[in-house]
């Protein structure tokens, strides 16, 4: 996101006259989520003095300080010792949706599971990420050559976690996909498919396009 995030974090990177942060915040509050922990590592202060304690909004923010980038799951099991054995949410900062958050706050999730919400490729993924078996809502790694490949879907970021899906895990640098494929082989990863607005604003392209979109609508 170069050269927009010289000086300022992505999630603050502006989108439709407010921060990409403040939308997720606005729209999680809104579904009945008030406790948020919000992770931040490269120009970090600036996203703890954007969110304070959260009253401006009417919620709970604790910012969780990453001394360097703990990829996708190292900085959820740093988080975990403010969490409870419930299911928790995460929605990653870099992207920009109308999912209605209020589905997965109602979602039974068992133990040792997650669950996530899939979307149609972008075309920076076109071959997708995931196959989700609609009857079942299991989630499989597709097989590249097999016609079902085509039908992979991409996961968006968003997604229903048990505290017990990072069993194990001390803290430190750990990605999100090893776990997604132990849960795969026992058969306790599940999805749904999202069919609203969903986009990843990974690019000063993107993020310019989003923005003359939403604007415009």
């Amino acid at each position: 996101m170069r050269p927009l995030t010289d000086r300022t974090p992505k999630p603050l990177l502006t989108l439709a006259g407010r921060p990409l942060l403040e939308h997720h915040i606005l729209n999680l509050k809104s579904a009945g989520f008030d406790e948020l922990i919000i992770n931040a590592s490269y120009l970090g202060e600036q996203i703890a003095a954007f969110c304070g304690d959260g009253g401006h909004w009417g919620v709970s923010i604790r910012v969780s300080h990453e001394d360097e980038p703990l990829e996708t799951a190292g900085g959820i099991v740093k988080a975990l010792q403010w969490l409870s054995s419930d299911p928790f949410l995460v929605v990653n900062g870099d992207v920009y949706t109308d999912y209605p958050f209020m589905r997965l706050r109602n979602h039974v999730l068992q133990e040792a599971s997650a669950h996530l919400v899939l979307v149609d490729n972008p075309p920076h993924n076109l071959s997708g990420d995931f196959l989700l078996n609609p009857e079942s809502t299991r989630i499989h790694l597709p097989d590249r050559h097999s016609a079902a490949a085509g039908s992979a879907l991409t996961f968006s970021g968003v997604a229903l976690y048990h505290p017990t899906f990072f069993w194990g895990l001390s803290e430190g640098k750990w990605p999100l996909k090893p776990l997604f494929d132990r849960a795969i082989a026992t058969e306790t990863l599940t999805g749904e498919y999202f069919q609203g607005f969903w986009a990843d604003v990974g690019t000063p392209e993107r993020l310019e396009s989003l923005n003359h979109q939403l604007v415009t609508e």
